[in-house]
């Protein structure tokens, strides 16, 4: 499976459903108890592309997506407008957002990665696909300059430092981001007569792993 690096059109992933999927496997004991345990690390996104549709060239536009991702066979981006940011959705992406390492001198690449925490639980996601131009970072409390002392790879989600950074040190980023999806269907179905009457398709989308 090949993975293009387009972004599915926004305004049409603007309205969607979805979210996270966990798997928890229950077992019932004899004596009344449970034990639960998930063979996944880590969540899994889904989504209804389907309800974004507005129009009859939003459907168009939906249609030449899907056959140039041919079906389920290519994964593409998609903006999930409930969770894009490395912040809270109603701030600016700043560099301390994220905790994404500590230096030890000798490493210059480190993972982007976002946490979600309540109470005693904590999970990090990692983010393999930072939207270019988006990504800030910083060692120490210190803001750095993209291009100059960092790169971004857009593809993997990673950051590499001109300089390692010393040990001890916090390194931090801020970013947005997308999900790495693929249409979860071979067949899209449209009648015009039933989307005019506010009938919209199902189109799903699932996250893949990369």
């Amino acid at each position: 499976m090949a993975f293009h690096e387009i972004r599915f059109p926004a305004n049409l992933s603007f309205g969607s459903v979805g979210g996270p999927e966990r798997r928890t496997e229950i077992v019932a004991m004899t004596n009344g108890h449970e034990e639960r345990r998930t063979p996944w690390a880590h969540s899994r996104r889904r989504y209804d592309a389907g309800l974004g549709l507005r129009s009859l060239d939003d459907v168009a536009a939906l249609i030449a997506f899907f056959e140039a991702r041919a079906g389920q066979m290519h994964g593409f981006r998609w903006k999930d407008w409930a969770d894009y940011k490395s912040c809270a959705p109603s701030a600016t992406p700043a560099f301390e957002d994220q905790n994404i390492g500590t230096g030890d001198g000798v490493n210059r690449v480190f993972r982007l990665r976002k946490a979600y925490a309540s109470g005693p639980g904590r999970y990090a996601r990692p983010v393999t696909k930072p939207v270019g131009g988006a990504v800030l970072a910083g060692v120490g409390g210190i803001e750095l300059r993209d291009g100059l002392d960092f790169q971004v790879d857009t593809a993997s989600g990673t950051v590499t430092f001109a300089v390692p950074p010393e040990g001890g040190a916090r390194v931090t980023a801020g970013f947005e981001f997308d999900v790495p999806v693929r249409f979860d269907t071979d067949r899209i179905a449209v009648s015009v007569a039933s989307f005019q009457a506010g009938d919209l398709p199902q189109v799903p989308v699932v996250e893949v792993r990369l």
